[in-house]
């Protein structure tokens, strides 16, 4: 919104115009229990110098955060992100990074969009990618609408163990579509009950929703899950991907039976950034492309036989008839999407598998710490870079202590799990160190 000043003159030929004696008749309506008599002490207003002075003064008291090793994940993680990213976003091309519909004009990011589909594709085990969702919670929701479309079921068994922000936001977008959704408990080593889950599966069952590696660090059994499935009348099994750095070590969901993978691709390239933007994905068989949000950008060849490149597919209301759209998906996130296809460009597929394997031997290293020193993992099955540790005392109380000494600690579960009272998610990346792994231990030791 512009701001317009108006002289003391101009603000008197306005009110006298709409009829009003002066500012206070403006306000009448305003009840007098609330209004403030005078000026409510206001100061003087400062110059842009001084103001721009007094916040520098300000930002000076506060504690930065952007150099404690910190510890926290839960669906957000802290990956380095390579300077020459930040440098090719700075092109003045990309800044408009918004839907390409002149495929003529903007072949340049019509080529990143398949770069990035095609890799993301290969990385789920998946046959078709879309250019890009909002983030990993709204393409929870997203998936499952999708697996609607296909089954027509509207009943969604969901991992309790699925990250609760991803689970919230798919109640929150079916609320009023009359969607039965039944979260299913996990078993002693952290995955998902198939018992529990055969018993809820029926003919209006249209997705199994299970997240990999889910809310606790905790890898899932896709195959497994896959075969306890019914075959006739099958629903379909959406795996989603909180950390998509792990695509890079485990097999692909893909080749294990999972029919839609979905998540979170902000591990590639995209800061953390205070809580956003994140980069969504959304992957599929051929045979379900057709009912992908977003769009899809496809490689051809023009008149005169060069590559190019056009949208394939797009499923926005503006295009077709409003009832045949998907999602009124209102932007790609070209930006984002961009930045991921630059990452994992200059990462490659032996790079980016070395780091996977270094995040793994980093938790694995924080596993073995804690447990040496008498803490207890409340999961046995196998993890990747993170862990649900039990703590002989509240989480908070730890945190409290750690932020003291220097280091961000993990998150305490218990707003989300009322069983997992003393639980404390601990994330690691490439960024931590071993002497950070070394130092948080020796300090929840000496909690009391």
């Amino acid at each position: 919104m512009r701001y317009l000043p108006q002289s003391g003159g101009e603000v008197a030929a306005m009110l006298k115009e709409i009829g009003c004696g002066g500012m206070e008749e403006l306000f009448s309506s305003v009840p007098c229990e609330i209004a403030i008599e005078g000026r409510a002490g206001l100061n003087k207003g400062l110059s842009e110098q001084e103001l721009l002075d007094l916040y520098y003064k300000r930002a000076l008291k506060n504690r930065s955060l952007l150099c404690v090793p910190s510890f926290l994940g839960a669906g957000a993680y802290n990956h380095y992100v390579p300077v020459a990213i930040d440098q090719m976003l700075l092109r003045s091309e990309f800044y408009t990074a918004y839907t390409p519909y002149q495929p003529e004009m903007a072949q340049g990011t019509l080529q990143a969009i398949f770069e990035y589909q095609s890799m993301m594709a290969e990385l789920t085990g998946m046959d078709a990618a879309n250019a890009s969702l909002y983030d990993g919670a709204s393409s929870t929701p997203e998936a499952v609408l999708m697996a609607h479309r296909i089954k027509k079921g509207k009943k969604v068994l969901v991992a309790a163990s699925l990250n609760p922000f991803y689970k919230e936001t798919l109640r929150t977008y079916t609320r009023y579509l009359e969607f039965e959704i039944v979260e299913i408990g996990w078993t002693r080593d952290g995955r998902l009950d198939l018992d529990a889950m055969k018993k809820h599966v029926d003919g209006n069952t249209c997705a199994v929703v299970a997240g990999s590696p889910n809310f606790f660090g905790v890898v899932e059994d896709i195959a497994a899950i896959k075969e306890a499935l019914p075959a006739e009348n099958r629903p379909l099994l959406v795996t989603m991907v909180a950390e998509a750095l792990s695509l890079a070590l485990l097999t692909p969901p893909g080749r294990l039976g999972a029919d839609i993978v979905a998540g979170e691709a902000r591990s590639f390239g995209n800061p953390i950034g205070y809580g956003g933007p994140a980069l969504g994905f959304i992957t599929t068989k051929k045979e379900y492309a057709r009912q992908i949000p977003g769009r899809i950008a496809g490689q051809t060849v023009d008149k005169e036989g060069r590559r190019s490149f056009v949208l394939t597919l797009t499923t926005r209301e503006q295009h077709i008839r409003r009832e045949k759209a998907t999602s009124n998906i209102c932007s790609n996130e070209g930006l984002c999407m961009l930045a991921a296809t630059i990452y994992l460009s200059l990462m490659g597929r032996v790079g980016l598998r070395k780091l996977a394997e270094q995040n793994l031997a980093k938790c694995e290293y924080l596993k073995k710490t804690l447990k040496d020193a008498g803490f207890k993992m409340v999961f046995d099955g196998p993890t990747f870079n993170e862990i649900l540790v039990e703590l002989p005392f509240a989480p908070e109380k730890a945190a409290e202590k750690l932020l003291s000494e220097g280091i961000e600690g993990g998150l305490s579960v218990k707003k989300f799990y009322d069983g997992l009272a003393n639980g404390c998610l601990l994330a690691v990346t490439e960024l931590t160190r071993k002497e950070d792994i070394d130092k948080l231990v020796k300090l929840l030791g000496g909690v009391k």
